[in-house]
Formats: C-alpha cells, sequence, structure tokens
C-alpha cells in the first residue's frame, strides 16, 4: 500500500467520521412517555425508556393532538414531514408521514437527517399526489429545495390538531421535541404533543 492510498483512505475515514457525527448533531432530541402527574405548568413523565423526568411547558407553550390519518388526508397543499429511507433512485420512502395543522405551516422547513441511522426527514408543501405502482409519489417543495417522497401502504400517518392544556392529564402520551435546559438545569419546552385514541404521538 502506497503512502499516497494510506492518506486517501485516512481521508476518507476522517470524512465518513464527520459525516456521522453531522448527522447525529443535527437530529432532533425526542423524549417519549406517559405523564403521571402535573403541578401547575411542570410535568412528571414516565419514560418509555429511561428515568422520570420533570418538564416545565413555557406561558406561551403549545398544545397539539395527534391522530390517526390515511393516505387520503396527504392533499395538495397541506404542510407536511415525512421521515424516510433514501432509494437508489434518489427518491424517498416514506417511513411515517405527518400531516401539520395550519398553525404549524412552517414548523421544521427543510430537508434533514432524521433520528434512524441514514434516514432523512423533509418538511415543506406537499405537492398533488400522484398513483405509482408502489403507492401515491408526492414532491414535498421547501425553500431552497424540493423531494421526490413515494408514500406506500406501509407508511405510518398521523396528523396534528389544535390543543390545549386541558387535554394534558395524567395518563396522556406525549411527546417532546428538543427540550431546553433551563440555567437551574431543569428541562423546558414551548410544545408538547399528546396522543388522540390509540396514537402514541
Amino acid at each position: 500500500m502506497t503512502r499516497i492510498t494510506r492518506r486517501m483512505m485516512g481521508a476518507s475515514a476522517l470524512a465518513m467520521i464527520f459525516a456521522a457525527s453531522f448527522a447525529a448533531a443535527q437530529a432532533p432530541q425526542i423524549i417519549r412517555g406517559t405523564i403521571d402527574k402535573i403541578d401547575g405548568p411542570t410535568i412528571t413523565l414516565k419514560q418509555a425508556s429511561g428515568p422520570d423526568v420533570n418538564i416545565k411547558l413555557l406561558d406561551n407553550g403549545k398544545v397539539f393532538g395527534v391522530k390517526a390519518a390515511t393516505l387520503a388526508d396527504v392533499k395538495q397543499g397541506e404542510w407536511i414531514g415525512v421521515g424516510a429511507m433514501p432509494q437508489p433512485d434518489g427518491s424517498q420512502k416514506a417511513i411515517e408521514v405527518t400531516i401539520f395543522s395550519d398553525a404549524q405551516r412552517g414548523v421544521g422547513e427543510g430537508f434533514k437527517p432524521w433520528t434512524r441511522p441514514g434516514s432523512t426527514m423533509t418538511n415543506g408543501t406537499a405537492g398533488d399526489p400522484v398513483a405509482s405502482v408502489n403507492g401515491q409519489v408526492v414532491m414535498v417543495a421547501y425553500k431552497g429545495g424540493v423531494q421526490k417522497t413515494v408514500i406506500g401502504p406501509e407508511a405510518k400517518i398521523r396528523m396534528y390538531v389544535v390543543g390545549s392544556r386541558d387535554d394534558l392529564k395524567p395518563g396522556a402520551h406525549v411527546s417532546i421535541f428538543n427540550p431546553q435546559k433551563a440555567p437551574d438545569g431543569t428541562l423546558q419546552t414551548a410544545r408538547i404533543n399528546f396522543g388522540i385514541g390509540n396514537m402514541a404521538p
């Protein structure tokens, strides 16, 4: 093995490590669990995995319900988020599709790494769905780009609806994206999602 070859292999390895680190840094932190108790703005959450955690919902915090939806609910003009796996032809094969409420239009806009290894998340405006042999093909447009997305029958589809603090009760399944640590070390969030029916957000 020549010195040049070794240098090239070393550079490639460093590039792969950097890419993996970048993806990990960009992927959102998500806390999921069940509400154990509520004390004013502070919610004690029993995590799906991990210890109980206390999180404060900020005074201007938003609450959204999450319910099951179908492919028919993915319509042109809807603001959606698609967790997917890249395909050899450059398209994105949907694993999970979220239809946001009008109040959430613009949230998370862009194309970025998702929580699963190698996966992506695209948030943008849905184009007119077109039927294909693998499901519906939807072009998801965002500022600076567009992603061809294939939504098959196996994709999990859900929909957000505007809720209120009154919907947060012990036993409710909730999810919290990117909680922030306050100067005193406590966690706080500006948004909590709760499941409607049997949905775990």
